[in-house]
């Protein structure tokens, strides 16, 4: 979502810059935002406060001469560096106390700028009171996946491809169950479509219950690609079915035609942000709690969205070229 903060920088200041630290694991996604120039790694731990790592990266970071930071964290470890590298204008939401530490100090108005997407563009614009313009949508720039193909051992696709993304490192609750996902699978299956399973080696357990569901009939690659691979691979995809996750917003970002399953979470701050995106969800009582686990024996929001209803949104999606 930060990719849209970068449109309107380079649509506003087409001449500038501009270098994003970020940490390392996101190198895949800066490289494939054209709006970057360049990426520099932020090699701290999650939490982590590390003042001499910090104090380092200023330093490096000084001699590049940044004029402008815009701090996309609300925490005051996230504008320790930019204080230290001495970048003049500082800009950023009030966030944990960080008066003097950013100088063009933002208050946020949650009613005004209720979609995180928004959040960040405003900081990239001068501060004003209105209403924002319409937003831009990130766009990622897929590498050809020619490389990727060959070193899983993928043959060039010559059937319809759907790709199922069925983790979520955010925990359990945002899951949609894992018989759901296989019902849907070999409905495609029995389509003449090719089926993929997308997620990193913390999601082998669910796409092994997928692939056992559908008697191997997948191609399961959790933890068989890097982000960059994912990345590159779901371009191919004639449709994906994701729960609010890293990966549905990737492939929102990538234009492929996405059904996006909410349940413990809302389309109301985090949507996902394509043309061709559509979120399903239940009309649950108890939702959304965002509640990393489900809080009751169950998981109804997700339980109760019924496979049905997602095939027939797919038998309807139009056909997206892959070039």
């Amino acid at each position: 979502m930060a990719q849209s903060l970068f449109q309107v920088i380079k649509g506003e200041h087409p001449t500038s810059t501009l270098s994003v630290l970020a940490p390392a694991w996101t190198r895949a996604l800066t490289e494939r935002m054209p709006e970057v120039d360049r990426a520099f790694a932020l090699e701290f731990s999650h939490g982590e406060l590390g003042l001499k790592k910090r104090l380092q990266t200023a330093r490096m970071l000084e001699k590049e001469g940044f004029t402008h930071a815009i701090i996309l964290p609300n925490s005051l470890k996230s504008a320790l560096i930019p204080l230290f590298a001495k970048i003049p204008l500082r800009t950023g939401f009030r966030g944990e106390m960080r008066w003097g530490l950013i100088n063009d100090l933002r208050l946020l108005n949650k009613e005004l700028l209720p979609l995180m997407v928004q959040r960040f563009e405003h900081l990239g614009r001068p501060a004003t009171e209105g209403a924002p313009p319409p937003y831009r949508a990130p766009r990622l720039t897929a590498h050809p996946a020619a490389g990727a193909l060959s070193r899983l051992g993928l043959e060039k696709l010559q059937s319809p491809l759907l790709a199922l993304c069925p983790g979520a490192e955010y925990g359990p609750a945002k899951r949609w169950p894992t018989d759901h996902y296989a019902k849907v699978a070999m409905n495609r299956i029995e389509a003449g479509w090719q089926v993929w399973l997308f997620g990193s080696e913390n999601d082998r357990p669910v796409t092994t219950q997928i692939q056992a569901h559908c008697s191997g009939q997948c191609v399961d690659l959790a933890g068989a690609t890097d982000l960059g691979d994912a990345i590159d691979l779901i371009r191919l995809a004639d449709g994906v079915v994701s729960n609010d996750s890293g990966l549905m917003h990737i492939a929102a970002a990538l234009g492929r035609p996405l059904i996006a399953l909410f349940g413990p979470t809302s389309t109301d701050h985090t949507p996902p942000l394509g043309e061709r995106s559509w979120a399903l969800s239940t009309e649950q009582k108890c939702r959304p709690c965002f509640k990393r686990e489900c809080p009751l024996d169950y998981q109804a929001c997700l339980a109760e969205l019924d496979p049905e209803r997602v095939i027939n949104r797919l038998e309807s999606l139009p056909l997206v070229s892959r070039e």
